[in-house]
């Protein structure tokens, strides 16, 4: 199968890459429609600009961890990504790198969008349809992150902003923002086809997933339980949670009949550590794994984002997720017939003796030539076990508890674990319970305490009213002309 990304462009077409300013996306009169978007080809070319942007999903994956009770930022000291730390502490103020990453991406994500949408008209061919449906997911998972982050931010649809309406780009409200996410899922859902040919294209089903997450995040329980289950009951896509949970994360099992929406990675090498969204590769992957080692299975990368006690002793006995999803480093060198002969360094970070075990670099996984940076370890966004415990936790809330046990006790059952019979509040802990120990590891954690209340007594340093969002980096608040207040208590 062709796969998407192999040949990836970064394309220069008036669009800035994560690198450069937020609100610097058009330079004003650098690029016209005359010279592009005439042919088919420029359309092709323009949507695998889009995915491109999908690919810092790294960002996600480690903020959603590193800023919840799942692990802590690690690394060669507190001052090498200082950003990460100042999260882990809840410390975090409007100069933060990785918070501005966040913004920056999303939005040229976006830009990219709209430049498509902005000269979709120019010409019209049998596949236009399907690409601008393409682009209407993207732009929508591109605004939900925004709005996760930050809350209210200015909604641009259509259209690119140039730079001289920077002043007058006021922020939307988050409840308008969604509506537009909606509006995008929903229109993409009735164009995208259940399969592609190509690997790593969005389909109909990661739409109705997607959507289905946007609606549970908005607590609108009854849809979300509609939108999620119909998607259950048809699955033309053909998804299942794939038997082996304690190989699903190998790069061998990449693109499986359990992955919905799936960010894909190749082993080559791209950028480099200047500019990471540059890269082919899955950064999160070496720079999660382990600090200087030399022994078998694993490979050397940073030590960053490291799974804490908690984490490892949340997990119900006998649960085979805890090894999948936690290394416990010092045991399994206990446990090698040359223990003695196997090193490792610790950084000066943090240290907890855990590694996320699903995102980490193995020997025999290296991409080339510098595997700190070329993982090809794809990133699932969301795999069916979050389909399954996203419609329970929306029929659990929309009041049909035996419905919500049937799609948790899948869940379940797929890693031997007993089924929950629980009902009311317990039946609801429970689902919120399994998801920890289903997805921790992969960027949701943070996101689910917030969104269903417990971060204030889960994270240490919450403070409820104003943790919930991050702050809006100081730097585009003065690109913006200072008319952009910053979040409460920032």
């Amino acid at each position: 199968m062709k796969n998407i990304y192999q040949g990836l462009l970064i394309l220069t077409l008036g669009m800035v890459t994560a690198c450069d300013s937020l609100l610097d996306i058009d330079p004003e009169f650098t690029q016209d429609a005359e010279n592009f978007f005439n042919t088919e080809e420029d359309f092709d070319r323009a949507i695998i600009g889009v995915y491109d942007m999908m690919q810092p999903a790294y960002l996600n994956m480690w903020i959603g961890e590193i800023a919840s009770d799942n692990a802590i930022a690690g690394g060669e000291s507190v001052n090498d990504s200082r950003g990460l730390h100042e999260i882990e502490n809840m410390t975090h103020g409007g100069v933060n790198q990785e918070l501005r990453a966040v913004m920056r991406v999303n939005y040229t994500g976006i830009a990219r969008a709209n430049y498509i949408f902005e000269n979709q008209d120019n010409i019209d061919f049998d596949g236009k349809a399907l690409i601008l449906a393409e682009a209407k997911f993207m732009r929508a998972y591109f605004y939900f992150n925004l709005v996760n982050y930050f809350g209210d931010m200015p909604l641009i649809v259509d259209r690119r902003i140039s730079i001289s309406e920077i002043p007058n780009a006021e922020r939307t409200p988050r409840a308008a923002i969604y509506e537009q996410i909606e509006s995008d899922l929903g229109e993409a859902m009735e164009v995208l086809p259940w399969t592609f040919s190509e690997t790593g294209r969005l389909t109909r089903g990661a739409a109705m997933a997607m959507l289905g997450k946007v609606l549970l995040y908005q607590n609108k329980y009854a849809e979300a339980a509609t939108i999620l289950g119909d998607l259950i009951a048809d699955n033309q896509g053909g998804y299942e949670l794939f038997p082996d949970y304690s190989t699903l994360f190998l790069n061998e099992n990449r693109n499986v009949s359990e992955d919905v929406f799936t960010i894909q990675f190749s082993g080559l090498q791209g950028g480099d550590y200047g500019c990471l969204v540059c890269l082919n590769g899955n950064a999160a992957v070496g720079f999660q794994s382990i600090r200087q080692y030399d022994g078998p299975f694993y490979a050397d990368g940073n030590s960053y984002n490291l799974p804490t006690q908690d984490l490892y002793d949340a997990f119900e006995e006998g649960d085979i997720r805890r090894e999948a999803t936690v290394l416990d480093l010092d045991a399994f060198i206990a446990a090698q017939p040359n223990p003695d002969e196997i090193t490792y360094a610790i950084g000066g970070g943090g240290h907890t003796g855990f590694y996320n075990n699903k995102y980490i670099k193995r020997l025999d996984e290296r991409g080339l030539p510098d595997d700190d940076l070329t993982s090809p370890l794809n990133y699932r966004a969301i795999r069916w076990a979050d389909v399954l415990l996203m419609a329970a936790e929306a029929f659990q809330r929309s009041g049909n508890d035996e419905r919500a046990r049937t799609e948790l006790n899948k869940v379940r059952a797929r890693v031997n674990m007993p089924d929950v019979s629980s009902s009311d509040d317990a039946l609801y802990q429970a689902i919120l319970n399994e998801r920890r120990y289903e997805l921790s590891g992969e960027g949701f954690r943070f996101f689910d305490l917030v969104r269903t209340g417990q971060a204030g007594e889960r994270i240490d340093g919450f403070i409820t009213g104003q943790h919930e969002v991050f702050p809006i980096p100081q730097v585009e608040i003065d690109l913006a002309g200072g008319i952009w207040e910053q979040n409460p208590g920032y």
